[in-house]
C-alpha cells in the first residue's frame, strides 16, 4: 500500500516539485494512510508539526531524545507538547549515555560519530517508524548541497514506508515567515547562529554566509546523521 501511494501521488501531478504545496502533499497522505503518518521533528522548530496537524490532528511526532540535546531544544519540545494539537513520542536510543559510555567509551560522538548517531538516531528511528505508513520530515532543499534533489514524496526502502518532505521547496525566510504568521514556536538558537541545530556536542554556530548546516559536525568528515541517506 505504502510503496503504490507513492507512486500514486508522484504520477498524480501533485507530486511535481512545481505544483504541489505542502498542504496538497499532507493532505494527500491523509487520505491515503489516515492516522498512520509519524512527524520527525528535530525541534529547531514547530513548523512542520503545525503544518500537518492543520489536516492531521494529534499527529505522532517523534522527538529523536539522544541525550544530547541542548537545553533549549528540550525546552522548545516540551513547549511544543504544552501548546501544540500533537502528540509527541519521545525516541530513545537502547542505551544511556552512561551505558553508552561503559560499553564504547566516553565521547563515542567525538571519535566515531556516524557510529554515535547510528545508535542514537537511526536505529531508535528505524524501530518506531516500523509501526506506522508513512513518515513526514522537514528536509528542505537550501539546508545543504546533499539536499538540493530532496522529493516531495519516495518511498524510503530502508525503513520500508512513504517518505514525505512537504517543506521541501521552503527556503528557511519562508519558514520564518510562517512561524511568524501562525505563532509558532522557535527554538531560540535559531537566533543565535544556529540554523540547523543538532546534538550539542556536536553543533556550533554558522558565520554569516556559511552553508546553514556548516556547523553540524564540524571538523569532521560527515555532513549527514544516516536518518535521510
Amino acid at each position: 500500500m505504502a510503496r503504490r501511494g507513492a507512486a500514486e501521488l508522484a504520477g498524480s501531478g501533485i507530486g511535481a516539485d512545481d505544483e504541489a504545496t505542502a498542504e496538497q502533499v499532507i493532505a494527500w497522505a491523509a487520505r491515503e494512510f489516515g492516522t498512520s503518518v509519524a512527524v520527525a521533528c528535530s525541534m529547531a522548530d514547530a513548523v512542520l508539526p503545525h503544518v500537518v496537524a492543520q489536516q492531521v490532528p494529534w499527529v505522532d511526532v517523534l522527538f529523536l531524545d539522544t541525550g544530547y540535546h541542548f537545553a533549549e531544544t528540550v525546552g522548545t519540545r516540551d513547549a511544543v507538547e504544552q501548546q501544540m494539537d500533537v502528540t509527541i513520542v519521545d525516541v530513545k536510543p537502547e542505551l544511556t549515555v552512561a551505558e553508552q559510555d561503559a560499553a564504547h567509551g566516553k565521547d563515542l560522538f567525538g571519535r566515531d560519530p556516524a557510529l554515535c548517531c547510528q545508535m542514537r538516531k537511526v536505529e531508535p528511528l528505524h524501530r518506531t517508524l516500523a509501526g506506522y505508513e508513512v513518515w513526514v520530515t522537514g528536509v528542505r532543499r537550501d539546508e545543504a548541497p546533499t539536499r538540493t534533489s530532496t522529493p516531495l514524496v519516495t518511498f524510503d526502502e530502508k525503513n520500508g514506508l512513504v517518505k514525505i518532505n512537504p517543506l521541501a521547496a521552503w527556503s528557511f525566510d519562508d519558514l520564518l515567515a510562517y512561524a511568524a504568521k501562525h505563532q509558532v514556536i522557535l527554538n531560540p538558537l535559531l537566533n543565535d547562529g544556529y540554523p540547523s541545530i543538532g546534538c550539542l556536542p556536536c553543533t556550533r554556530r554558522v558565520a554569516p554566509g556559511e552553508d546553514p548546516r556548516a556547523g553540524r559536525w564540524a571538523g569532521l568528515d560527515k555532513t549527514e546523521c544516516g536518518l535521510h541517506v
